[in-house]
């Protein structure tokens, strides 16, 4: 093998696209202003804020007073939780999935904790949930979140479903991982809440949005100034947002050519791994999933260190992980491949490639490559060769 270096983790984030640092440049420099300010330079910058927050909300269907500009999707999602339950007082019941990202996770835990109640939407086994399970929390003071895709399988969740068999409830979708992917849009999928991050999309780490449906009365959770019409405190970041803008453009124009591209490579990737990895399980499957996620674990896992897998392959220069990116180095096996029936030794050995519109064939070769050559100590390969290599399961 040939050394090279392959980035397969862009799930976790993206390198930021040159002509977002370019939009993000005039903003770092000669365009300092605060945008709260009432002279030229403020002016100047609260216009830029401004423009940007029109054409994202058109990218998502949304009305520009319904985005609220945060951090990124953590901050979004844990304001959207605690302001329904603490300060805007709409709900005093959050149902998730139970492949939720931590930052639902732990944000609900900590507001039962409070004294407000929480319920787990179970899923089926490729992760998704069953909408007839939210009929039973169709109330206007039960907020639901369940992701629009899921970070580390990529499977696409039936938000539509779910808010047409819980018409009365509150619905918020956690859209970090499908924005830029897949067509998101907010009325469309019936929700009342969403969250987005630029980082995922070739855009600057550390700016995001919310989008809050007009009507709702949703006071601020981070408190300070009146900035984002008093619902989020904080001067706005201006170089940040213009860059999220020029990123999230870029993604939704460029959709459906990195979609054909990205969806070649994963089929690609899928074949690679049947033939050349014994043992191989998918935990993505074939459809209803996003184009450029392939999560995988095997059926020895048992066999297997699941930590040593992913620095293997770092060793050989590729780069991938073994689920969500806030999460890893905790030991902990992915809650997302629990709750689809993956035992704990196949969850910590789960790798999750994610690729990317410049990501070529050569590049997922080599990264086969290198797990064969990874897995090979691990697994004993003259030893399985006599007691009978395991299958391989397709997904």
């Amino acid at each position: 093998m040939t050394p090279r270096s392959v980035y397969l983790d862009y799930s976790a984030t993206t390198p930021i696209d040159p002509d977002v640092v370019e939009a993000m440049l005039p903003w770092l420099r000669e365009h300092f202003g605060n945008a709260s300010s009432l002279h030229t330079w403020g002016r100047r910058a609260r216009i830029a804020v401004e423009e940007a927050r029109e054409e994202i909300a058109s990218l998502i269907g949304a009305h520009p007073s319904e985005i609220v500009f945060t951090s990124g999707g953590t901050e979004s999602n844990n304001a959207i939780l605690k302001s329904c339950c603490v300060e805007s007082r709409l709900a005093d019941t959050v149902v998730y999935s139970a492949v939720e990202h931590h930052a639902i996770i732990h944000p609900a835990e900590a507001l039962a904790a409070q004294g407000f109640r929480t319920a787990v939407l179970s899923v089926d086994s490729w992760g998704r949930v069953h909408p007839e399970e939210a009929m039973a929390w169709n109330h206007p003071r039960t907020l639901i979140t369940v992701m629009h895709a899921n970070n580390e399988t990529g499977v696409i969740e039936p938000i539509e479903a779910i808010r047409a068999a819980a018409p009365d409830a509150l619905l918020h979708t956690d859209a970090v991982q499908s924005f830029g992917k897949i067509p998101v849009n907010v009325h469309q999928l019936g929700v009342d809440f969403a969250s987005f991050s630029a980082h995922k999309i070739y855009g600057p780490k550390g700016i995001g949005a919310m989008y809050i449906r007009r009507g709702i009365d949703f006071k601020a959770h981070q408190h300070g100034g009146s900035q984002e019409r008093n619902r989020r405190a904080g001067t706005e970041p201006v170089a940040l947002i213009v860059g999220f803008q020029v990123a999230a453009r870029k993604a939704v124009q460029a959709l459906e050519e990195r979609t054909r591209r990205v969806q070649h490579l994963k089929r690609f990737l899928q074949q690679l791994l049947q033939e050349r990895i014994p043992g191989v399980i998918f935990n993505t499957p074939m459809e209803g999933a996003l184009p450029h996620i392939v999560n995988i674990t095997f059926t020895d896992a048992h066999r297997l260190d699941g930590d040593a897998l992913i620095l293997g392959m770092d060793l050989y220069g590729v780069a991938v992980s073994n689920g969500s990116a806030c999460t890893a180095g905790s030991m902990q096996p992915s809650h997302v491949l629990l709750a689809i029936g993956r035992s704990p030794a196949q969850a910590r050995a789960a790798i999750r490639f994610s690729l990317s519109h410049q990501t070529t064939e050569e590049d997922l070769l080599y990264a086969v490559e290198a797990l064969e050559k990874v897995l090979a100590p691990m697994r004993d390969i003259p030893a399985m060769v006599n007691a009978g290599s395991p299958r391989s399961v397709a997904p």
